[in-house]
This record gives structure tokens, C-alpha cells and sequence, in this order.
């Protein structure tokens, strides 16, 4: 059993040029029914250095919510590198004016419990983003003005 990250972008960059030990985009078709579930036409699966998606920043429950790494809660140094690197790269297609999406599923897990979550980059940081097992990210970036 093991984590899959399926990530979706307007943009037509290629991705797999941000390829490194500790995250691979692959462009190669996505199982239904996430394929369906994911909303830009260009379709990547994110793997971390385990070949999987498992070592990246996870939580089971989003009740948490974002947040930074801390000592009473031990997170691999790899995971922690490996999410900073997934979560600047979403940054970088936001901020040339694209757009981008997520899931994050726990293998077998059923379409109908896949959880949609607005994630604006605008109000965390990057070292506080997290993945939220079988969620669906929709990201933007946007400073809300007083």
C-alpha cells in the first residue's frame, strides 16, 4: 500500500525538467478516476525518492491543518525536502499565471472519498504546506487586502 500524488496544470512547461532525488514529475497517463477528477489538461504523477509518493509531508486528517515541521512530531528530513520542493514548484506555475490541482490517495481508496480543499498559497508558507491523505488541492495565490 502506498501514497499516489497526481498533480494537473494549465501549463505547458515540462515538468520533468525539475526532476531530482527527491521528487520525479512523470508525465504518463493517470488512472481513472483521477484522471476525470483532476481539472487542467496537463497531467503529471509526482513520485518522491521511494519511487512512490510516499515520502513526501503527510497527514490523515486535515483537522491539523497546515503546518511547520516540529520536534514532538518526527518528520523525515528527505520528506520535508522533498514537499518544499513539490510546493515551489506549484508556486512558480501560479505566479506565472497558471493554474494547478492535486490528489493525494492512499491507494484503493474510492472516488467519493476524496475530499476537495481550497489551499491558498497566499496564507501559508511553504514550509507549512502538508498533504492531506485522499484530498483534492486546489491551489491559488492570492494576498487578501484589508
Amino acid at each position: 500500500m502506498c501514497y499516489s500524488i497526481y498533480l494537473s496544470t494549465d501549463s505547458d512547461q515540462d515538468l520533468s525538467s525539475r526532476n531530482s532525488d527527491l521528487v520525479r514529475f512523470k508525465n504518463e497517463p493517470i488512472p481513472e478516476p483521477y484522471r476525470s477528477q483532476l481539472r487542467y489538461p496537463n497531467q503529471w504523477y509526482v513520485g518522491s525518492k521511494s519511487g512512490c509518493s510516499c515520502t513526501f509531508r503527510h497527514l490523515f486528517s486535515v483537522e491539523i491543518g497546515f503546518g511547520e515541521p516540529v520536534g514532538w512530531y518526527e518528520e523525515d528530513e528527505h520528506e520535508i525536502a522533498a514537499t518544499l520542493t513539490f510546493i515551489k514548484v506549484i508556486r512558480q506555475i501560479l505566479e506565472q499565471g497558471y493554474k494547478a490541482d492535486c490528489i493525494d490517495t492512499w491507494e484503493g481508496t474510492q472516488p467519493e472519498e476524496i475530499i476537495e480543499i481550497s489551499v491558498n498559497l497566499g496564507d501559508i508558507g511553504d514550509e507549512q504546506f502538508r498533504f492531506f491523505e485522499n484530498h483534492h488541492f486546489l491551489f491559488e495565490s492570492r494576498v487578501v487586502q484589508n
